[in-house]
C-alpha cells in the first residue's frame, strides 16, 4: 500500500474550511485519496478527515503541518497528523476469556489489522500458551484485590517501556484506576458485552436475561474514569428470544463482541475517530 498522511481536524464551524484546507494540500501538489466531513449543528462544530498520498508532497509530515499552521491558528483547529507507514503499537490486556484476544491476534497475523503488538498483559496465566504461539511476549501481572496499586503500576511501566500507542482491553476483567485512565485518555479501548448504556457493569448477559430483552449487543468504547461511560466507537446487536438461556446469550454475544472490538480498533488504527466531549465522530 502507498504511504499516506492522515489529517484529522476539528474546529468551530465556519465557511470555507474544507476549501482552504484542500487548497493548502493541492497547491503543494498533494493528491487527496479520501476526504470526509461532518458538521454538528447542535455544537456548531466541524470535523474533517483527509488522507493524502505522501509521495505527491514536496515535504514530510512535519512540513505538511508547517504548511497548515497559519490556517490552524486562524481557524482555531485541533489537528492530528499520522503516517500510515508507522503502525500504532497496540498493547493488549486480557483475563481468562480467549475469544476477543485470539480474534485480534489472528487478524494481526493475517494483516487485517495494521499494527504492531509488542506484548500482551494478563492478570492470569491462562492465555500464555496462545500468546507465545504467536511469538508475542506475555506478561502475567497479578492484581491483588486487597492492594491493586502495585499491579497497575507494573501495567503502566510495561505500557511505557513497550512504547504503546494504544491499549486494548480484550475482556480484561479489571477496572483501570483513574490515574491510568487520565494518562491514557482516548488511548484505551474496551469491549463491553452489552449495548450500552443498558446493563452497565458486571454480568450484563444475566441482567439482559432477567429483563427478557429481544436484542443483545456489544459496545466498543474508550475507557474513562466513569465505568462503561466513555465515548462509543462501535456497537452491534444480535436477536435473541425468550427460549434463550444465559449460556445462549453468552455464546451469541461472543461473536458480536469480537466483531465490534475488531471494527472499533481498526477505526482507531486508521485514524477515523474524533472525540468531542463524550461523543465520537467515526468516518467510514
Amino acid at each position: 500500500m502507498k504511504q499516506t498522511y492522515r489529517l484529522l481536524l476539528d474546529c468551530p464551524d465556519q465557511i470555507g474550511v474544507i476549501t482552504r484546507v484542500g487548497k493548502v494540500i493541492t497547491d503543494n501538489g498533494g493528491w487527496i485519496n479520501e476526504a470526509e466531513h461532518h458538521s454538528d449543528e447542535d455544537s456548531n462544530w466541524f470535523f474533517s478527515r483527509f488522507e493524502i498520498q505522501a509521495e505527491t508532497l514536496p515535504f514530510d509530515i512535519h512540513g505538511l503541518r508547517e504548511a497548515l499552521q497559519p490556517l490552524i491558528d486562524e481557524c482555531k483547529m485541533n489537528v492530528r497528523l499520522s503516517d500510515s507507514n508507522k503502525p500504532k503499537r497496540v498493547v493488549i490486556m486480557a483475563s481468562k476469556g480467549s475469544h476477543c484476544l485470539s480474534d485480534l491476534l489472528d487478524r494481526w497475523r493475517s494483516g487485517d489489522l495494521n499494527c504492531d503488538i509488542p506484548c500482551v498483559i494478563s492478570n492470569h496465566e491462562d492465555m500464555r500458551g496462545l500468546v507465545e504461539w504467536y511469538g508475542i511476549p506475555f506478561h502475567h501481572v497479578v492484581i491483588d484485590k486487597e492492594d491493586k496499586a502495585p499491579g497497575f503500576a507494573e501495567v503502566e511501566r510495561l505500557v511505557t517501556d513497550y512504547e504503546g500507542d494504544c491499549v486494548v482491553l480484550a475482556r480484561y476483567m479489571q477496572i483501570l484506576p483513574q490515574s491510568l485512565c487520565e494518562k491514557l485518555r482516548h488511548q484505551v479501548i474496551n469491549i463491553h458485552h452489552s449495548f450500552l448504556p443498558s446493563f452497565i457493569g458486571a454480568k450484563p448477559y444475566h441482567q439482559a436475561s432477567r429483563r427478557g430483552v429481544k436484542l443483545i449487543g456489544a459496545t466498543c468504547h474508550y475507557v474513562t474514569e466513569q465505568l462503561d461511560e466513555g465515548p462509543i466507537i462501535d456497537q452491534d446487536v444480535v436477536r435473541v428470544s425468550h427460549s434463550d438461556k444465559v449460556a445462549d446469550l453468552v455464546r451469541l454475544g461472543k461473536d458480536v463482541e469480537k466483531t465490534v472490538l475488531a471494527r472499533g480498533l481498526r477505526d482507531h488504527l486508521e485514524d477515523r475517530v474524533l472525540v468531542h466531549g463524550n461523543k465520537t465522530v467515526v468516518f467510514s
